[in-house]
């Protein structure tokens, strides 16, 4: 039976900032409006870090029982390293996504705001198929799509409208900058593992578009991300505080670019969580001041 701490290690925590950044920023666009509620903000953070953890279980199982982890140059898997059974990885998703459920029901119980009930359910839904199902669509190169789509503009705005109900074009931007980071996360991962992912027929976006533009797309993404904000200036000056964050990108994105072994790439993930939750904190401030 695998251990607590490897457990641990394959909820994988260095991508839980990714988690709490659309939520912070969702949050600050809702004060802004002048909608912040702290009790809606927690149950979308509880929503937002069990999908999280669920997805990287569901992930962990889905590719070991198909053996694409067998050779793995990065952290940890329980199921292809056999430290716990595939059945029980997979229950431990499912407690993660129901978990999510859950927390989602009394969100939009409270903000009355039901038909984001269905908005939960296609989250689940693609949480699971990312690699899971027969046809996974994290195998079409299609993964990076929809984690820009419900780690960033479904995770931000959804956190914003059930507090403020109405979206502003701060908002906007703080979505489609953490959607941009996630994907960058996402796409630093599949470039680390482009060559077994290549032999078991995982085909990434990273695998289609190649080593080089595949490298070259996170520092495009980390790029529009930091200046996207800068649209919105003129209403609050102080979002040029996100410009700090480009001083966090730059190692990941040399990283990026110039690694020649893949597990020099490893630590691109740690630092891209960083550089998530820093760049939440700065839009965030940079929003309310």
């Amino acid at each position: 039976m695998a251990t607590a701490a490897q457990w641990i290690d394959g909820a994988r925590l260095r991508t839980l900032p990714m988690a709490i950044a659309p939520v912070m920023i969702g949050s600050a666009a809702a004060a802004e409006l002048g909608g912040f509620h702290l009790g809606r903000a927690v149950l979308a953070l509880i929503v937002a870090l069990a999908l999280q953890v669920g997805v990287n279980y569901a992930n962990d199982y889905s590719d070991g029982i198909r053996g694409t982890d067998d050779v793995r140059v990065g952290p940890l898997r329980l199921t292809g390293s056999g430290a716990a059974p595939a059945a029980t990885v997979k229950a431990a998703a499912f407690a993660c996504f129901g978990v999510a459920c859950l927390a989602g029901l009394a969100l939009v119980a409270w903000a009355g705001t039901w038909w984001m009930i269905a908005v939960g359910v296609l989250a689940v839904v693609a949480a699971w198929y990312y690699t899971g199902g027969k046809k996974p669509y994290g195998y079409l190169g299609l993964g990076e799509v929809f984690v820009f789509i419900f780690f960033g503009l479904v995770a931000v705005l959804g956190t914003t409208y059930t507090q403020a109900l109405e979206l502003s074009g701060p908002a906007w931007a703080g979505a489609v900058g953490c959607g941009l980071l996630s994907t960058a996360l996402l796409m630093a991962n599949n470039v680390r593992d482009i060559p077994t992912d290549r032999e078991t027929g995982k085909m990434t976006l990273a695998v289609r578009l190649g080593d080089t533009a595949a490298r070259w797309s996170y520092v495009v993404m980390v790029a529009v991300a930091v200046l996207l904000p800068l649209l919105f200036t003129g209403e609050h000056p102080w979002l040029w505080l996100v410009l700090l964050a480009g001083a966090v990108a730059v190692r990941p994105s040399l990283t990026m670019l110039h690694a020649t072994e893949r597990r020099d790439l490893i630590p691109v993930l740690k630092l891209t969580g960083i550089l998530g939750l820093v760049y939440a904190v700065l839009f965030s401030v940079g929003l309310l001041l």
